[in-house]
């Protein structure tokens, strides 16, 4: 992938992540909802690949972790609305 295309897709999944906190943020989304952790989790699994790619350890730590946090609570929120 050429490096304009991974900053494209950089951006996109940074956007995917705080679009979802600044809709918190104005009580337009809840964090406990579906929406909120499926973005949060797509986002950060796109920045820690990226990352991952770029060999950039630190960055891979934290959206690599962001994404599992967020997959944890995507889970939670299915789990919930299942029962």
């Amino acid at each position: 992938m050429s490096a304009a295309a991974l900053q494209i897709v950089s951006v996109l999944g940074a956007l995917l992540v705080l679009l979802p906190f600044a809709a918190a943020q104005f009580g337009r989304l809840t964090p406990a909802s579906f929406a909120y952790q499926a973005l949060n989790l797509l986002g950060s699994a796109t920045l820690a690949a990226i990352a991952l790619h770029d060999r950039q350890y630190g960055f891979l730590l934290l959206e690599g972790t962001w994404a599992i946090v967020s997959l944890w609570g995507l889970l939670k929120v299915l789990r919930r609305g299942a029962s």
